[in-house]
């Protein structure tokens, strides 16, 4: 699925599903945010590593691989 990465001039970052999935998200954000990345991830934990390499922050890292590992597809999503 589709990711997308919102962010503002003072460095503050909405990541979040592209579509009608992330809808509920971007309606949080106010006037300034710009969309500066997106990205393809079957999971969870696959988007999050995709975020973490693109900002350059190390591997990402979770107490609960097994739940972030889930695809969305077995989730449903798709």
């Amino acid at each position: 699925m589709k990711h997308e990465l919102w962010t503002n001039e003072d460095s503050l970052d909405l990541f979040c599903l592209a579509g009608p999935q992330g809808d509920s998200a971007r309606q949080l954000l106010k006037p300034g945010y710009r969309l500066v990345w997106t990205c393809d991830a079957d999971s969870h934990l696959e988007a999050l590593k995709k975020y973490y390499t693109f900002r350059n922050w190390g591997e990402y890292q979770t107490d609960f691989p097994e739940q972030g590992s889930k695809t969305y597809k077995e989730m449903g999503w798709e």
